[in-house]
């Protein structure tokens, strides 16, 4: 089972408020992203807070930084980042991101101002 899958378990049982909350404390729980690697060449466009992504190989795989200057979002994003977290590149690359997050709702759980950057992130 991969880490997306437990979080979906978990994520299933809990009420619209309970969901804000896993969603904030695992944008709390991503690895710190230093403030020199936010800049406009890690800034990923389309996403209506500032969102920060930044690969960095490990080996065969890709260990990727990220942060976001909005709570939730930061939390959609620690998501995106445990589908594709420590896997090879081909592999990130081949992922359908919007399709592995499709089973959290998130488009009918928050509102498209915050799920609008999901492609591109």
């Amino acid at each position: 089972m991969s880490k997306l899958d437990d979080l979906l378990e978990d994520y299933e049982f809990l009420d619209a408020d309970e969901r804000y909350r896993l969603l904030i404390e695992l944008g709390r729980a991503l690895e710190p992203m230093p403030d020199a690697l936010k800049t406009d060449a890690t800034l990923v466009r389309g996403c209506s807070a500032s969102v920060w992504v930044y690969p960095t190989p490990a080996g065969e795989t890709l260990h990727f930084l990220a942060d976001s200057n909005a709570a939730i979002t930061k939390g959609i994003v620690a998501l995106v980042l445990a589908a594709v977290q420590d896997q090879p590149a081909r592999t990130v690359a081949e992922t359908d991101i919007v399709a592995a997050l499709a089973p959290f709702d998130l488009k009918n759980q928050l509102s498209s101002n915050r799920t609008q950057g999901v492609p591109n992130m």
